[in-house]
């Protein structure tokens, strides 16, 4: 046997490896043995697939899933590295929502979701608005959104457009990272004056009713992603508290906008579609 191969057991120590993985790694053609025994089936590998073998476990240590440290694995070291730093920045903000979320129940928990929120109702005039409509998760938020209002901005610019108030955003479901739903980009305007024409692929134009809202505003920081999500729940929970019903997609206000997320300037208002108190 040539001196350069490593059986299954010793190459297994060298790499941190278990042999059973070892196996499982072959079979998906991940790291292939360099020779296996004709007769015993016993698989040896290379001394230089050690180092091969480590990156894998480590690609695996991040849960990175098989497929992906294949592909990896078929590329070049700038390949890897710039995935590297992008899982990096993905496990940050993560991290990040994760903080926000334990601090933001923590704050519940210690003065009540009504303390931090206080919730109002209102009457929503009918409006005439604009649409861009896309099904996305919150990955894809806000890029949607950006591209979104720059088409809506160019078709209102043709016409022009009067505007009646400042743009929404709808929400048909729940969008987070692990969901996807339909989002709508709604900018009001005057149904007197002059109309939208020539409309293009995924933008329409919609009534919205007369409605009562529910709802909250939310500043700075607490307008950004996650803190936002405690004004969402604080609407539900003040809906839900007061029997009314759901009466249709939640919105998201732009009352100001810096267009900079975060930004101290930025208020944004969270009202919620209400009907008639439900029945005992």
């Amino acid at each position: 046997m040539d001196r350069n191969l490593l059986p299954i057991g010793q190459f297994s120590q060298a790499s941190g490896l278990s042999v059973t993985a070892l196996r499982h790694y072959d079979a998906c053609g991940v790291l292939v043995p360099t020779y296996v025994d004709p007769v015993s089936g016993y698989r040896y590998f290379r001394r230089d697939q050690v180092r091969t073998a480590q990156v894998i476990r480590a690609l695996r240590q991040l849960d990175i899933p098989v497929e992906e440290v294949r592909r990896l694995l078929g590329g070049g070291r700038e390949e890897l590295a710039a995935a590297l730093r992008e899982h990096l920045r993905a496990a940050e903000r993560h991290l990040h929502a994760q903080r926000c979320a334990v601090h933001g129940l923590l704050s519940r928990l210690t003065e009540g979701v009504g303390m931090t929120h206080h919730v109002t109702v209102r009457q929503g005039s009918a409006e005439r608005i604009l649409v861009r409509a896309a099904s996305v998760d919150n990955t894809g938020l806000g890029a949607f959104l950006a591209g979104a209002y720059r088409e809506v901005y160019e078709v209102a610019g043709r016409g022009p457009l009067t505007f009646t108030g400042p743009a929404f955003v709808r929400f048909h479901g729940v969008c987070d990272d692990e969901n996807e739903a339909l989002v709508e980009a709604c900018l009001p305007f005057w149904d007197q004056g002059a109309q939208p024409a020539d409309l293009p692929e995924g933008m329409s134009v919609c009534e919205l009713p007369e409605t009562a809202l529910a709802c909250t505003q939310v500043e700075g920081a607490d307008a950004g992603f996650p803190h936002i999500l405690g004004a969402y729940d604080a609407v539900a929970a003040w809906i839900t508290e007061h029997g009314f019903a759901f009466a249709g997609p939640v919105r998201m206000i732009y009352r100001r906008w810096t267009g900079t997320p975060d930004d101290p300037g930025n208020r944004l208002e969270i009202a919620w579609p209400i009907g008639e108190p439900t029945a005992d």
